[in-house]
């Protein structure tokens, strides 16, 4: 291999440690790996930064859009109530809710999918006295199946579709994929309707295990008139910084401030609730200024004077790594956190010296606009408000729904390539003003999209610097002679276990030139081993943090790490299975 092969193998390499630790956010890997190989002059900048001109991540930018308006429209908001119905039968709701999840997911981006259903699928969960575990990892993983059934049903599909183009062969088709993707969709809901009953446990999820330990660490006390704490600031009477228990908010006179600055000036009769651990709020008692202003008591957590929200951290929040205090919590989003739940369990400590994970859930307070004015950024992946989400009334659905209709008609009928009819799907929305110009700036997942223009760059710096040939060469000596079925199932294995490190979307560009490669050299059928990549790459079922939705249910639920290989391990086998089978079968192996 040249210097320039073994220099893109170094880069390459450090892409992927640095993203297995998560040390950076993947777009800040990946882009900065481009620019390593741009300056060791492995690639010119046309092919370094070629992915920004593509069509695949301006159409996963405009198709954002199009998701943010069904979300706010309430399109999708009855799916639930109407599917789900009354009934007790775990597997028939599985059923009820698994397919229409899928059907929505193979036209829609899923994460708005699965972020709307979430907390209306836990809700009527509770109602029926079901746990949430059961249903939510099913719900994130029929939204996935649902992606792999037509060109836009998931970014990763786009992704392989501008590989193509930008190769010189014709892109992939509106339903192209359907032929196999639809299969995979129908076996892999059914095996989680037979299967999640039997092996996902009962998780009790962070509003349950905080309602049921909220009175040992609710309490609630009164600034004593005229004592030592009337008239001084909250800092200034060291209800700050007390040790192991936080002061969340303050009730005066019928108005509720939440949550409490440290410059609030105390009156005699406030009404203080703390939050803490059990051991420690019998401290407050002996603080000189505050009277009990009754037993520790369970909060009301749909309260018609405060409102409390599940927040789930992101991997690409700026959250991660840092304390509530660090990262100026309550400053900065207006809330107070009351709990953080991490791995099924809540971390039992002071809440503003633990280091937030992404994953982690908080229950937090605050006012009714936190949703919105966070639920478009990279902070958290999923905001709902406990109590269950308040039913929207539709607005304009007609228009959303019609913008819709005529991406996927116009694409399957090819009226205009997909990236138009996205682009001018995404400018009706906007000047019918079902969003502002400002939500559909904020719909656009910028990290997702740079992430997918600087996977085309190290895709190229694989092509180009002969390192994609070398490791071709070595697949193909080693398992050419074994026949074209075994090197299509190394290749599919390999971007199954490369999704295990990076994104879907990196891993698709990454194997893309090592199987036109290996294709080249064992006489393999290019489009029928790019399908078996795209597909491979989409089956994200082994570990929460393997793609975003997994992670939006995580916290929710109460999933432990090992639960999703429960049952993402079998459904990762029926899929690898039946792409292994079903891609031959429609577009033959050589040629």
């Amino acid at each position: 291999m040249s210097w320039h092969a073994w220099l893109t193998l170094v880069v390459i390499g450090g892409v992927f440690f640095v993203m297995a630790r998560d040390l950076v956010s993947p777009a800040v890997a990946l882009l900065g790996g481009v620019i390593v190989l741009l300056l060791g002059g492995v690639v010119t900048p046309e092919q370094a930064f070629q992915g920004f001109s593509n069509p695949a991540p301006i159409t996963v930018a405009a198709l954002y859009v199009l998701a943010r308006a069904v979300s706010k429209s309430g399109a999708l908001q009855p799916v639930v109530n109407s599917v789900l119905g009354r009934g007790t039968d775990s597997r028939t709701a599985l059923a009820r809710l698994s397919f229409p999840v899928a059907a929505a997911s193979a036209f829609l981006n899923n994460t708005p999918i699965v972020a709307m259903l979430v907390p209306q699928v836990s809700d009527w969960a509770d109602r029926n006295r079901h746990s949430p575990s059961r249903y939510l990892m099913p719900l994130s993983f029929a939204a996935i199946l649902g992606g792999m059934v037509t060109l836009i049903g998931t970014s990763t599909n786009l992704v392989i579709s501008g590989l193509l183009e930008a190769s010189g062969r014709p892109p992939l088709g509106m339903f192209e994929l359907t032929k196999v993707g639809l299969p995979i969709a129908v076996a892999g809901v059914l095996l989680i309707v037979a299967f999640a009953p039997m092996v996902l446990p009962d998780r009790k999820p962070p509003r349950a295990q905080a309602e049921a330990a909220a009175r040992g660490f609710t309490v609630q006390m009164s600034v004593v008139p005229g004592g030592p704490l009337d008239g001084k600031h909250v800092e200034e009477g060291g209800l700050r910084h007390l040790q192991g228990v936080f002061l969340v908010e303050m009730e005066r006179a019928g108005e509720l401030t939440a949550p409490v600055a440290p410059n609030t000036v105390l009156q005699g009769g406030d009404r203080l609730t703390f939050v803490g651990q059990v051991d420690v709020v019998v401290d407050l008692h002996s603080l000189a200024g505050l009277a009990s202003a009754e037993e520790p008591h369970l909060l009301e957590f749909d309260s018609p004077r405060h409102t409390f929200f599940e927040a789930v951290v992101g991997e690409a929040s700026p959250l991660v790594g840092k304390t509530l205090k660090e990262a100026g919590f309550r400053a900065r989003y207006q809330s107070a956190v009351v709990a953080i739940h991490r791995a099924g369990e809540l971390v039992r400590a002071k809440l503003g010296q633990v280091p937030l994970r992404a994953g982690d859930t908080l229950l937090l307070i605050s006012d009714e606009g936190f949703r919105e004015r966070w639920r478009d950024g990279r902070d958290f992946v999923l905001i709902s408000r406990l109590g269950g989400t308040p039913p929207s009334v539709p607005r304009k659905v007609g228009i959303v729904a019609a913008v819709g209709l005529a991406i996927v008609l116009g694409a399957g009928f090819g009226v205009l390539p997909i990236l138009h009819l996205s682009l001018l799907g995404a400018l009706a929305l906007v000047l019918f003003r079902v969003l502002t110009p400002g939500e559909a700036k904020n719909a656009v997942d910028l990290e997702v999209v740079v992430v997918i223009a600087a996977a085309f760059g190290l895709a190229a710096a694989l092509d180009v610097s002969g390192l994609a040939r070398a490791i071709g060469g070595l697949i193909s000596g080693a398992l050419g002679g074994l026949g074209p079925y075994a090197v299509l199932t190394a290749l599919v294995m390999a971007t199954i276990g490369l999704k295990a490190v990076i994104t879907n979307n990196a891993a698709a560009a990454l194997m893309f030139p090592l199987a036109l490669s290996t294709s080249a050299d064992v006489g393999l059928n290019v489009r029928a081993i790019t399908v078996a990549i795209a597909l491979a790459a989409s089956a994200s079922f082994l570990t929460p943090i393997g793609y975003q939705t997994n992670l939006m249910v995580y916290g929710p639920a109460g999933y432990r790490f090992s639960d999703y290989a429960r049952l993402g391990v079998p459904l990762t086998i029926l899929v690898v299975a039946l792409i292994l089978v079903l891609v031959p079968l429609e577009w033959g192996l050589t040629g």
